[in-house]
């Protein structure tokens, strides 16, 4: 389920640290974030599409990795991506 691009230049827009910002932890998160939402619909409509469950469980398992970091580097960046994205964390 690939993301549209004005969908994903909006994310990148609204979480970039700066400027030319593309692929900060944030960013990555962000972007991740909205893929898994878009999957997750389709997987609650198509329950044995396993292959897409698959890559859901990858990219569940690439934003944990990056929050993870993000928690280890700067912890008041994580504490402020969690509270936007409203991640349960």
């Amino acid at each position: 389920m690939a993301l549209s691009s004005p969908v994903r230049q909006q994310l990148v827009r609204d979480h970039r640290t700066h400027e030319k910002d593309t692929g900060s932890p944030e960013v990555q998160v962000a972007l991740l974030t909205e893929q898994i939402k878009a999957l997750t619909e389709h997987l609650r409509t198509h329950p044995k599409d396993y292959s897409s469950r698959r890559g859901l469980l990858f990219k569940v398992n690439r934003r944990n990795k990056l929050l993870r970091y993000l928690q280890r580097v700067d912890a008041s960046r994580y504490s402020a991506l969690v509270a936007k994205l409203d991640l349960r964390r």
